[in-house]
């Protein structure tokens, strides 16, 4: 099955997805009615001749949830029946057909006589051991060799083999100085992109479904995809969650809102680096909110919740489009901008991953030829994604001429989507933000017809301050959407909140871990419950 995560449904064949039509009880109202025998009205006598039979008991109805925690941990226990059975199905249709077993045992050899065994000689007296010698002192550096050794040994001991997924990369063949494009075998990307496994049914299992309850799905809409990244995302905002929530709890208690409480809430949204702008607009409509009526804790975190949702959701809102995706039907070109650092290389692989799994045909363009081994960088996420790359292996080569050869690659084969890695050295530096715009200018010459995003690469750990340092590329970039990364390494997650208060821009993504399934579509609604999950 593809599930499509830019529109966050699944496409697949309808057939493969169906499940068995339940058939309905007996005394269901599904069950057809049996016609009914003509009534007869027997006499008395024959009333009296014929004995009583009871009628079957009923079977009582099962209890309905009478609470909201009831109706969801039954909605949880039928999403989780519903995706274990699927996944058993699945299971079941990868098995190999048995084949007919071939009778290959020998056939039975006579036993051979037992030979006459040997009179038992008398056992030689035992030696005295010798006395083991006392062993000289070992020098320092002796002893923290020997350490090293036995803590190698007990770690080779410990390892289990573990069986290759692809075939070995071939050594790098020197190219020619023009743009090439680096074909990648269709390779499992990584270990941790191996399709999901559903678990136990437990605390983040539940969380995750009522996360999705709470948005209007159904059980049987649910895709293992969603509660896969529903987890991943919990467990990423842990560092901002544990600051965030510890306090804010500590601060509520069972009492309405007060002034004093208010006050604590404004450091802890400032901590998180939620910025000025943010944590103002929240707190001045909680304020609001006090002078009409008293707040209790339940209220007040609901009302929070609501406020943080149309902080993130207004930029959203702005731009006309819910979710960022490819289009269908034309070339969709995405710009990776922003400094050395905050992961773009990285973000980039992990979108064009997203984008095969949801049934895209994409390419790269490696347009960073100022950097390092940035170029080999983006052929290692190429090939982990099964995606091709454009690149131009001589040392500082143009990175107009690589976006130049990609763009007529893409056109040529007709991929839906072109991810564009650029350089990201220090903003002030002049001729970075003339490269930029002579990208775009290649861009917009090339193929007017193409639909152009702008994404902004933010490292959530480095704050505000790292967002200041950056919207330097606003202008020259034309800058269209932010991606935060490295949530799961810093308690800076109010960040999300600076971004779409003070710089204006819809979060697109949102990278919440190392693996190369930690990035996804930002989701107002999952992002919030996200952060406060366990209120």
């Amino acid at each position: 099955m593809v599930f499509n995560w830019f529109q966050r449904n699944g496409e697949s064949d309808q057939s493969s997805e169906a499940t068995p039509a339940v058939q309905p009880e007996p005394d269901s109202p599904q069950a057809v009615e049996e016609p009914a025998a003509p009534e007869t009205t027997p006499d008395a006598t024959t009333v009296a001749a014929e004995p009583v039979v009871a009628e079957p008991a009923a079977p009582e109805p099962a209890p309905q949830p009478t609470t909201k925690e009831d109706e969801a941990l039954a909605w949880a226990k039928a999403a989780y029946a519903r995706l274990k059975a699927q996944q058993e199905a699945v299971a079941v249709a990868a098995e190999p057909e048995p084949t007919a077993a071939v009778d290959t045992q020998p056939e039975p050899q006579p036993e051979p006589e037992p030979a006459p065994s040997p009179e038992p000689e008398p056992e030689p007296e035992p030696e005295p051991e010798p006395e083991p010698e006392q062993p000289q002192a070992l020098s320092f550096l002796e002893q923290a060799a020997a350490q090293r050794e036995q803590r190698q040994r007990d770690l080779d001991a410990r390892a289990v083999p573990v069986e290759p997924t692809s075939a070995p990369i071939a050594p790098a063949v020197p190219a020619a100085p023009s743009s090439t494009a680096s074909s990648a075998a269709p390779v499992q990307p990584v270990a941790d992109a191996a399709e999901p496994q559903l678990g136990s049914f437990d605390d983040d299992f539940t969380w995750s479904a009522e996360v999705l309850a709470a948005q209007g799905r159904k059980a049987d809409e649910v895709s293992l995809e969603e509660i896969d990244w529903l987890g991943r995302l919990r467990r990423g905002l842990e560092k901002t969650r544990q600051g965030f929530v510890a306090g804010l709890l500590e601060n509520l208690g069972d009492d309405p809102l007060t002034p004093e409480v208010l006050d604590d809430l404004e450091t802890l949204l400032l901590r998180a680096d939620a910025g000025v702008t943010a944590t103002d607009q929240v707190l001045d409509a909680l304020r609001e909110r006090m002078n009409q009526e008293v707040v209790d804790p339940a209220e007040g975190i609901r009302f929070l919740k609501e406020q943080l949702r149309g902080l993130l959701e207004a930029p959203i809102s702005a731009s006309g489009v819910e979710l960022l995706g490819p289009q269908r039907g034309r070339l969709n070109i995405w710009l990776m901008v922003g400094v050395n650092g905050v992961g773009k290389t990285t973000t980039l692989g992990k979108l064009a991953n997203l984008a095969v799994r949801s049934g895209y045909s994409a390419l790269i363009a490696a347009a960073d030829t100022f950097r390092a081994a940035a170029v080999q960088q983006v052929e290692v996420w190429g090939e982990r994604s099964a995606v091709d790359v454009i690149s131009n292996p001589t040392s500082n080569a143009d990175p107009a001429a690589v976006v130049f050869d990609a763009v007529g690659a893409a056109r040529s084969r007709g991929s839906d989507l072109l991810l564009v890695d650029t350089a990201g050295r220090l903003q002030t530096k002049h001729n970075l933000m003339e490269e930029l715009q002579k990208v775009r200018k290649i861009i917009d010459r090339l193929a007017p017809e193409a639909h152009v995003e702008s994404l902004l690469v933010l490292d959530a750990s480095q704050g505000q301050n790292g967002l200041r340092q950056a919207m330097a590329f606003a202008d020259a970039a034309q800058l269209t959407g932010v991606v935060i990364t490295k949530l799961d390494g810093t308690a800076r997650g109010g960040v999300a909140l600076a971004v779409a208060s003070e710089a204006g821009l819809p979060i697109r993504f949102i990278g919440a871990g190392e693996g190369i399934r930690d990035l996804r579509p930002f989701n107002s609604f999952e992002f919030v419950e996200a952060l406060l999950a366990g209120r």
